[in-house]
């Protein structure tokens, strides 16, 4: 089964090889028929601490690091 990969923005960098990713989804609502916009933070690990808060970034599933910590850092974004 394949990993999930989510785009997103880092808003912390303050923990130890750990970013918190804010990744936003976009959607229909079923009933008023507007656009709605969800978001959530995911903890996700960065082993060099190479990435501040502002950056895109991509993260992917993986196996369970820490208690919440369930996603790793693949790529930059730069733009």
């Amino acid at each position: 089964m394949p990993k999930r990969i989510l785009q997103g923005t880092v808003v912390s960098d303050k923990n130890e090889k750990t970013v918190v990713v804010k990744v936003e989804r976009r959607f229909t609502h079923p009933v008023m028929k507007k656009t709605v916009r969800m978001s959530k933070n995911y903890k996700a690990h960065d082993e060099n601490n190479a990435h501040k808060v502002g950056d895109q970034v991509s993260i992917q599933e993986s196996k369970p690091i820490s208690k919440d910590k369930r996603w790793v850092v693949i790529s930059s974004d730069q733009a």
